[in-house]
């Protein structure tokens, strides 16, 4: 470990050095971030996941910059050109920028001008110029630099020789360097405009073709919108500070009086700017916005991934489960409560009234069968009418019906993981499955996804995919222990996002329990092949036993931590099973009695509340929520009805909600709250039940523009950034069908021309 680094992320964060250290001793040795987080509070403080995996993030950057510091000292010293004072600036140099700057007159170099300037000999008239004697007449000592073997044929071909090599040395100042990036960083401004013949085929970026923003407070889906744009041809992007202020920058570096000397420095500085240090320069903010970008990008992504893989379970029920179609029929199969397929079939409910009679037969009948407990119906294509057909079929009341968002679903049963699951199933049967699974447990079927497919993210096809995946990743792990794994039951793909394991662990794990039948306890998991002491800690806590030899096999309770349980049994002379059942033996327990050099109170604390409810599920309970009857589709939507629906996906410009019409509505930023709102996400979350008003309905593009505010406030008060609202009426009140308001929305502009026309077209 490098102590400075240490150091400067205690500052850099506001930790104890101690708390620093520490996590970093521990991903030092392998530890995880949920692993630290979850079970050495004491070591590291009771940092939680958020802060660990930013040390870690932290430790990595600063080993790059002190890798790259690194490569540039050996270069410098082949050079022989590494002097005290330029090593030292090297090693104090904070940011990547930094350090290039200094290596930039050292680098090595194409053809420049000022190279060829050199090899005329023109650099001792660059050096007297630079000086800026007032009584020097540049044209008199150019004079003497004229050469025909060196191809000077003038005064003024010599002059402007001498004005290449001093604008190099403009461009490669870096402290004049620092000053114009902290300029183009904070005064520059983000300007696009169309290219010549793209404005009609680039009709989607048409809010872009004459704009302009500072880049300091350009929005992330802006910045990727028009990143996007100017990769397709259809606009230019650029960046630039004023150039008077850049300018003058420049001039108080290097001008150093008015005489005439000076006049052809200011003219090199000048030249410098335009030529060399501008074209760097603004190359420089566009990427580190483009930075800035993809990290909102990833961590709205990462936000709404995470809500929906918490998304509450139904649970371990008879599931029947319908992949919609028309022509191609339905797709049904029957499930056990563990998600295990027991039944398939196709029924045609929309091929007729014959068809759809024997369709709803064969659903009672297989209801029955299977003691269904309730029917998952994928929300694509024929979705409501299937619904619709179902609700009218007469099953039992107690039977749920539940409309399940199929995103990715037809990714997953053409995967490796489906084929590898049902190889005698084609992918109309997976995608069923799958449909049903995801009602059951959305957390065990999503993970088998690749999470950029699953439908809720921003631009995520242009942020870095390395860093994306590292974000979701993470996103995905720690949902996955933070819900805790039935080591019985769960799939390789769900194992393998257990601290401490992987694809090959995981796959050794269910190798292992095929072989010789389920674990009885957690300390079996150390007969798996590979899987040694290192990965038994790490995972251990994270994996159940239900109905195991050990009741704390059940629970979250590492088995590290098995002995104190067991004294505090002890102590009150009663087995371990009863401390888990009778609440009046845990409250006799004083935990200050069992702290230890290694276990403090936050550990016993976590004990204490995982005795009280072992293994239990952080995510909320399940609640069965219905679309508004008769709202099937766009033509069934009018201005003004209060519909329920369901956040699809958040976005730094408002949320899209399905409300059971095939086409998802948006709430933008500025109809979210009757407050003004900054962050969408501080409102809404994905998952989320809500109430919607609809504004607008565009028929002709498939688009529906909602409201979640009191009242809904007027097309022309809608920009496209969020200000604070206009105080408005209440319009009408909540309802779970379709109402009219009281004052229905009417003869107003299209909203679509203002602020949800654009994000649609960011979305789409």
């Amino acid at each position: 470990m490098n102590q400075d680094h240490l150091d400067f992320i205690s500052r850099e964060m506001g930790l104890q050095p101690h708390q620093v250290r520490a996590t970093a001793a521990l991903l030092e040795e392998g530890a995880t971030v949920p692993f630290i987080a979850r079970y050495r509070k004491e070591a590291t403080g009771t940092l939680d996941e958020t802060i660990v995996a930013a040390i870690r993030d932290r430790l990595a950057q600063l080993d790059v910059l002190e890798k790259r510091k690194g490569a540039v000292l050996k270069s410098l010293r082949e050079q022989e050109k590494l002097t005290d004072q330029l090593e030292e600036r090297v090693l104090r140099a904070a940011t990547l920028a930094e350090v290039e700057d200094i290596y930039l007159p050292f680098r090595p170099k194409r053809r420049t001008r000022a190279a060829i300037a050199r090899e005329k000999g023109l650099e001792p008239l660059a050096l007297a110029l630079f000086e800026q004697d007032p009584a020097l007449v540049p044209m008199e000592l150019a004079q003497s630099f004229i050469s025909p073997d060196n191809q000077v044929a003038s005064a003024e071909d010599a002059l402007s020789g001498a004005r290449d090599i001093i604008a190099e040395w403009v461009n490669e100042n870096a402290d004049s360097r620092l000053k114009l990036r902290a300029l183009f960083s904070s005064r520059g401004m983000l300007r696009s405009r169309v290219c010549p013949g793209k404005e009609a085929e680039g009709i989607q970026y048409r809010d872009y073709f004459d704009k302009e923003e500072p880049i300091a407070g350009a929005p992330s889906h802006r910045v990727l919108a028009v990143r996007r744009a100017e990769k397709e041809g259809f606009l230019t992007v650029r960046i630039e500070p004023p150039e008077k202020d850049a300018l003058t920058i420049l001039e108080s570096f290097f001008v150093k009086n008015d005489s005439v000397s000076s006049g052809q420095v200011r003219t090199a500085v000048h030249d410098a700017y335009k030529r060399l240090l501008a074209p760097s320069l603004e190359t420089e903010i566009k990427n580190e916005s483009k930075l800035r970008a993809d990290r909102e990008a990833i961590r709205v992504f990462a936000e709404n991934l995470r809500h929906l893989l918490m998304a509450p379970p139904l649970g371990f029920k008879r599931v029947m489960a319908l992949d919609p179609g028309f022509r191609t029929g339905c797709k049904l199969v029957c499930l056990d409560p563990g998600g295990k397929l027991i039944h398939t079939e196709t029924i045609y409910p929309h091929l007729g009234a014959q068809e759809s009679e024997k369709a709803g037969v064969r659903i009672r009948l297989l209801a029955r069968e299977f003691a269904t407990e309730a029917i998952a119906i994928g929300n694509g294509t024929a979705g409501r009418e299937t619904e619709s057909f179902i609700r009218n079929l007469g099953l039992p009341p107690e039977i749920q019906l539940i409309m399940v968002d199929e995103s990715g679903a037809s990714i997953y049963s053409a995967s490796s993981v489906a084929r590898e699951e049902f190889p005698d199933y084609d992918l109309t049967v997976r995608g069923a499955v799958s449909i049903g699974r995801r009602l059951i447990d959305p957390l065990a079927e999503l993970v088998k996804l690749d999470p950029k497919s699953i439908g809720v993210g921003q631009y995520q096809h242009d942020v870095e995919q390395a860093e994306l995946k590292k974000g979701l990743d993470d996103v995905v792990a720690s949902c996955v222990n933070a819900v805790g794994v039935e080591v019985n039951s769960a799939s390789p793909r769900l194992l393998s996002y257990v601290s401490g394991l992987g694809p090959q662990l995981a796959a050794n794990i269910v190798s292992h329990r095929e072989k010789n039948g389920p674990f009885r306890k957690r300390a079996e998991l150390k007969k798996v092949a590979r899987l040694g002491a290192r990965a038994f800690e790490q995972s251990a806590g994270f994996l159940r036993i239900s109905g195991g030899e050990n009741p704390l096999d059940a629970s979250a309770v590492h088995p590290e931590s098995y002995p104190i349980v067991e004294k505090m049994a002890g102590d009150l002379g009663r087995p371990v099973a009863d401390l888990l059942r009778e609440p009046s033996l845990r409250e006799k327990i004083d935990p200050v009695r069992y702290v230890t050099e290694k276990v403090g109170i936050p550990t016993l604390v976590d004990i204490l509340s995982e005795l009280a409810k072992p293994g239990r599920d952080p995510r909320e309970s399940f609640e069965a929520f219905s679309f508004a009857t008769g709202v099937e589709k766009l033509t069934d939507l009018t201005p003004g009805m209060k519909l329920p629906g369901i956040v699809t996906n958040v976005t730094a410009f408002g949320a899209f909600v399905d409300i059971g019409v095939h086409r998802d509505g948006l709430v933008h930023v500025s109809e979210l709250s009757d407050k003004f709102v900054k962050d969408p996400g501080q409102v809404v979350k994905v998952h989320q039940k809500v109430t919607v008003t609809v504004v607008e309905v565009d028929l002709e593009r498939g688009r529906v523009a909602l409201s979640m505010k009191s009242g809904v406030a007027s097309a022309q008060n809608r920009d496209a950034d969020p200000k604070p609202p206009a105080k408005t009426e209440n319009a009408a009140t909540s309802a779970t069908g379709p109402q009219r308001a009281k004052n229905p929305v009417a003869g107003r502009k299209a909203a679509f021309n203002n602020p949800f026309e654009k994000a649609f077209k960011k979305r789409d």
